[in-house]
């Protein structure tokens, strides 16, 4: 192995996991190249029969290589002499504050392990409520009635505070596994989240003619148009739509193949309708993008102010964009699909977030239940069942409200 230079250190790229560069003069020195393009000092060295890892810092100001490669004799000679630096370490670890800790959270975990929109949400949470509370507090000293009582300050905003919560939940759970915190309690277990209404908002019909009047007579903003007929069309995420690019299209397939989204990659079928919008957009060249925004080669990045402006024209006011997701599973499900095939539709990774539809299947088949028992009830008076065939047996109007009940 080369000599570790700034030069070498500067020339390392990033993959897909960390590695580790080896200094040729000192064997036990190296530098761990992360994902995120981090890059730490470190050596290995042997102690009480087993192999342990010392971290010196991180490359920059103020460790270079030079200074690194000195600090890397220094700490070795202390292990020569019986000493275990990882065990000072461990201590100054444990006295760690958690504006430092936040930050090694951030740089270690979220933007290596999460998605870019969740990356924004937990450093929202980190930068706007946890570290200007905590900040200066030590990782270890942080207790459950102290995390109780986070929480309960910020009762006004029930929504924020569970995210918040979620996020400094994964925090402790990090500190715990990283030897920041010895007791091996999460101190945010217990802790009773605020409970969260759930908004459900479905655009009746005279709702989708109102809206569809406006978009065919919004002319100045065609791009914007395009997103919303196709989120109405397909039942998509917002994002999903935004950063649709041409070549996850296939319109002889009728289906748009999603390399990532929210729960992964994704197969969206296409109604023939959607197929017509996405026929008739003008592709721009030199853009990948489906829905072109103003940047060159970009995608349309803020959809929320024209769907403000159309939203107020077709007096659909309060209607969110997301709204147009939960309105086409309503839809589906009062055209027979059940909530497993919407979950495929929507691509829910879990059934339980299908499951807030259940209420809808029950109506439909409460309705269902109605009429067949009417028509049962018909025939047992021994009136005439108008809408049923002159020869319909009994037996079977039965076995339809069995099958409808068992539904």
């Amino acid at each position: 192995m080369p000599k570790i230079t700034k030069r070498a250190i500067t020339a390392a790229e990033p993959a897909a996991k960390d590695y580790f560069l080896w200094d040729d003069s000192i064997p036990a020195f190296a530098v761990r190249v992360w994902p995120s393009g981090r890059k730490v000092y470190v050596i290995h060295y042997r102690s009480g029969g087993r192999m342990r890892r010392y971290t010196i810092g991180q490359h920059g100001s103020p460790w270079t290589a030079d200074l690194a490669r000195e600090e890397a004799i220094k700490v070795l000679a202390r292990v020569h002499d019986g000493e275990n630096p990882a065990d000072v370490r461990a201590e100054e670890r444990r006295s760690m504050r958690v504006k430092e800790f936040g930050k090694r959270f951030l740089e270690e975990y979220v933007d290596i392990h999460l998605k870019p929109t969740t990356q924004a949400e937990y450093k929202r949470s980190v930068d706007l409520f946890i570290v200007p509370k905590f900040g200066s507090w030590r990782v270890a000293d942080i207790t459950r009635a102290d995390i109780a009582d986070f929480h309960g300050e910020q009762r006004h905003i029930p929504y924020q505070a569970n995210r918040t919560l979620g996020v400094i939940s994964k925090m402790f759970s990090l500190a715990d596994l990283w030897g920041i915190r010895a007791d091996g309690i999460n101190p945010c277990r217990g802790v009773r989240r605020y409970k969260e209404e759930k908004r459900e908002r479905y655009l009746t019909g005279e709702e989708y003619a109102r809206l569809g009047a406006t978009l065919d007579a919004t002319e100045d903003m065609p791009e914007a148009v395009w997103a919303i007929r196709l989120l109405a069309l397909t039942g998509c995420r917002l994002r999903e739509i935004q950063t649709l690019q041409w070549d996850h299209v296939y319109l002889d397939h009728a289906e748009l193949r999603l390399p990532d989204s929210k729960t992964g990659a994704k197969i969206v079928q296409l109604g023939q309708a959607a197929v017509e919008v996405l026929k008739s957009i003008l592709r721009v060249k030199d853009n990948p993008y489906v829905i072109t925004g103003r940047k060159k080669g970009g995608h349309l990045t803020d959809l929320q102010k024209p769907w403000r402006r159309i939203r107020k024209a077709a007096g659909l006011d309060g209607v969110r964009i997301h709204d147009l997701r939960h309105s086409f599973a309503s839809d589906a499900l009062e055209m027979g699909a059940d909530l497993t095939m919407i979950g495929r539709m929507l691509g829910h990774s879990d059934i339980k977030t299908t499951a807030r539809y259940a209420h809808l299947k029950r109506e439909n088949v409460r309705i269902s239940t109605d009429k067949v028992a009417e028509r049962i009830s018909t025939v047992l008076s021994g009136r005439k069942d108008p809408s049923a065939e002159a020869d319909a047996p009994v037996e079977g109007i039965a076995q339809e409200a069995t099958t409808a009940i068992a539904a």
